[in-house]
């Protein structure tokens, strides 16, 4: 393990994170974290926290974790869907091999809904994606 710590510490949130400056150079030799500015992924925007005025390398370092984030979060998404993939072979393998009549009525006609929407959906953005571009 490493014995040096970051700069700066972004606790994530929902839509981005809360940025700190991460300080254990001090003379108690305590960690301290000093809140610097809240970073929104989907504005894309970082607001200093308070009066604070961020400094070129606070915006750089901002700037580096929203781009890594978001290529992070985009990989998870597709992941997130191969794994959906999974889990409906899965469900089907259990259709068939293991599920009482009970739990069949219990969760056909949301998996049927659900499904339905799904397919219409997909051959939806297949049919766009085949269309000839201008």
């Amino acid at each position: 393990m490493s014995t040096a710590l970051p700069d700066y510490y972004f606790r994530i949130r929902e839509n981005g994170a809360l940025v700190f400056r991460v300080d254990s150079e001090n003379r108690n030799r305590r960690i301290e974290m000093d809140q610097i500015a809240v970073v929104n992924l989907r504005k894309g925007d970082i607001k200093p926290q308070g009066d604070r005025v961020l400094t070129s390398e606070d915006l750089a370092a901002i700037e580096q974790w929203m781009t890594e984030r978001t290529a992070l979060l985009a990989s998870r998404e597709v992941d997130d869907i191969r794994r959906a993939v999974d889990h409906l072979n899965l469900t089907t393998q259990w259709v068939q091999s293991r599920a009482s009549d009970a739990q069949l009525d219990a969760v056909t006609d949301s998996l049927l809904l659900a499904m339905h929407d799904l397919r219409n959906a997909l051959v939806r953005k297949k049919a766009d994606r085949l269309k000839p571009q201008d």
